[in-house]
């Protein structure tokens, strides 16, 4: 053991006693730095049911000891078992996990008589909790590292093939000048100028710029970010494999320098298959870089391969932050869209709760609708009021409307002119869209299980491929993420996040919807002719007491409009002021014959003689 740390303790489940314990100087084979518990430390008697799969080392680790004699039966502490000698192990997280007989983050659970993590006394670690990494070694030059190198190695490693050697001690000596005025925490390791001027000089002419930036930004997360304690993701054959990293970088001469940056991993030893995994956590595994930061869906992966009573039974014995375990189990919340009821059906005057319930069905499959008919069947207004109704509530649903000049950069994002508030100058910022707000809101770890809307209206009015944009792709594929082009994000569509939208048909056909929209919508029409609109006028007439002329002249009124688009919806005549003296002679007049005239254009018809009140009623009898 080494006196360059101080002593570290562990407490056991459940209010037990405390172990003791000091980090060694001396590294395993792959570089982690070994831990070494003291004689006569208490070890928990039993273990949890995950712990045989999900920490197999350490498991297969504390059944030898015991088999060994180097763990028995306490005599000072008859409920627990203890060590009697001074045992090493691989790394503080096994230590931890042999002793708690569960999964452990040892560079945080081993603390000192004052509360301070392990992981605080490690140079160069960055401040702050455990974060999860995704790192890419699947085919790196057309190799497979993860197979080959990864886990049987207990390594992860990061290609820098033309990065200048001994970068931390030309690290150190370039910033013995600038140390004092450089932001906390980046001093203690490599700082991102100073790997931004080596890849420049370094890789001058063999990347490109944007390349370049790239490279800056995983070398800085790799080197400095990432820390012990961390968890580590890779994908291989279809699996996700997770470890934790047990140890600092070290830069080596390797095959082909695809592997001269490396950190020590304990991986666990089975991978999770990738199609099985959370939607959410698809979603970020699907960004292409070498280096992600999973830090968003970190719920998702400490509960994979574990049950809901498998997590509460751990959260309940972690003392550090049972909240970050209980996660686990909040991300799990089924996303649900409330079920219609009858009396929504009444509200709404739908004919039947059977068309609610399959509108719920196909948003619930699709996640995109267009209720789509003439003018004046309800589209907008049905639209929020099944929204509010699934979503719980006004405060999750949106509503934009397109037109003509509608753009991308006001649906997703774009530079837009901005004030500064202090010096009152004017410049162009990136401004995020109607749609890129929700989706934020929506992407919250908390509001994962929560639907959200986003209605828009007038959808066939815009020019839906310019402001689609990508979007098109992820509307088919929520799995996946894209990079916009304005910020440069990671973006994705949440899968608790729903789009309506709304189409007159009397603007555009349906028959003239391009494939790729009608492939990513599911249409639902909204026509006088059928349910639930053409009765609708009648029944809320019926609701408010009225006469039921109106009913009997907008269906006479149909009966003589042939083409199916321009046929007129129940809307004009479900508003008070129609039932004012001479409301409804007013409302024929000035809003349903303009209509029927713009229709007939250039065509020798009288619309007053066809489509008249007096004709309609005359018809009527």
């Amino acid at each position: 053991m080494s006196d360059t740390y101080p002593e570290f303790r562990l407490r056991l489940p459940n209010g037990g006693p405390t172990a003791r314990g000091r980090l060694t100087d001396e590294r395993g084979t792959n570089g982690a730095q070994r831990f070494a518990v003291l004689a006569g430390q208490p070890v928990r008697p039993d273990v949890v049911d995950s712990f045989a799969h999900r920490v197999a080392s350490a498991h297969r680790k504390r059944q030898e000891l015991t088999r060994q004699r180097l763990i028995v039966q306490s005599v000072s502490l008859p409920e627990y078992l203890e060590t009697t000698t001074a045992l090493t192990f691989n790394s503080p997280s096994e230590a931890a996990a042999v002793l708690l007989g569960r999964s452990a983050n040892g560079w945080f659970d081993w603390k000192t008589e004052d509360g301070r993590p392990l992981s605080d006394f490690m140079p160069g670690s960055w401040p702050g909790p455990n974060r999860p990494w995704l790192v890419r070694g699947s085919n790196v030059s057309g190799l497979d590292l993860v197979q080959r190198m990864w886990l049987p190695d207990g390594l992860v490693t990061l290609s820098a093939s033309r990065l200048r050697p001994n970068v931390e001690e030309s690290a150190r000596k370039a910033r013995t000048s600038t140390e004092s005025s450089a932001p906390e925490g980046i001093t203690k390791g490599i700082t991102k100028d100073f790997l931004r001027t080596a890849v420049e000089e370094d890789y001058e002419s063999t990347a490109t710029y944007s390349q370049k930036q790239q490279l800056v930004e995983d070398l800085y997360v790799f080197l400095c970010r990432m820390k012990p304690g961390d968890t580590v993701c890779t994908i291989s054959g279809g699996e996700l494999y997770v470890g934790v990293v047990t140890g600092e970088f070290t830069q080596v001469e390797s095959e082909d320098r695809r592997t001269n940056l490396r950190r020590p991993v304990e991986w666990q030893p089975e991978g999770f298959e990738y199609d099985e995994l959370p939607e959410e956590l698809q979603q970020k595994l699907s960004i292409q870089h070498d280096v992600v930061d999973l830090a968003s869906v970190q719920a998702h992966i400490e509960g994979l391969g574990l049950s809901d009573e498998e997590l509460e039974r751990e959260a309940a014995e972690i003392e550090r932050d049972p909240s970050a375990e209980i996660a686990a189990i909040t991300v799990r919340r089924e996303l649900e869209l409330q079920e219609p009821t009858e009396e929504l059906a009444k509200e709404l005057l739908v004919h039947d709760v059977a068309w609610l319930r399959e509108v719920r069905d196909l948003l619930a499959d699709e996640r995109q609708l267009v209720l789509y008919g003439p003018p004046g069947t309800g589209k907008t207004y049905l639209a929020q009021k099944i929204a509010e109704f699934l979503g719980g509530g006004a405060e999750q649903v949106k509503l934009v409307q397109f037109h003509p000049s509608y753009a991308y950069e006001d649906f997703i994002e774009g530079f837009r002119p901005k004030e500064d508030p202090k010096t009152k100058e004017v410049a162009f910022r990136i401004n995020a869209g109607p749609l890129r707000e929700l989706a934020d809101l929506a992407a919250l770890e908390g509001n994962r299980h929560i639907p959200y809307f986003l209605i828009i209206d007038e959808i066939n009015r815009a020019n839906l491929a310019k402001v689609f944009g990508e979007l098109y792709f992820l509307l088919e594929y929520r799995r996946k993420s894209v990079q916009l082009p304005y910020s440069g994000d990671d973006f994705s569509l949440p899968p608790n996040l729903f789009v309506i939208g709304t189409m007159n048909t009397a603007d555009r056909s349906i028959a003239l919807v391009d494939a790729a929209m009608r492939r990513r919508f599911a249409f639902v029409e909204l026509s006088p002719r059928i349910e639930p609109t053409s009765g609708l006028l009648r029944r809320w007439l019926e609701k408010e007491g009225k006469s039921s002329e109106p009913a009997d002249l907008l269906e006479a009124l149909n009966s003589r409009i042939d083409e199916a688009d321009f046929r007129i919806g129940p809307s004009y005549l479900m508003k008070p002021g129609v039932y004012r003296e001479g409301g409804l002679e007013r409302t024929w007049r000035t809003k349903i014959l303009p209509l029927l005239e713009e229709h007939h254009y250039g065509e020798d018809i009288d619309i007053e003689k066809r489509y008249g009140l007096a004709a309609l009623r005359a018809s009527l009898g």
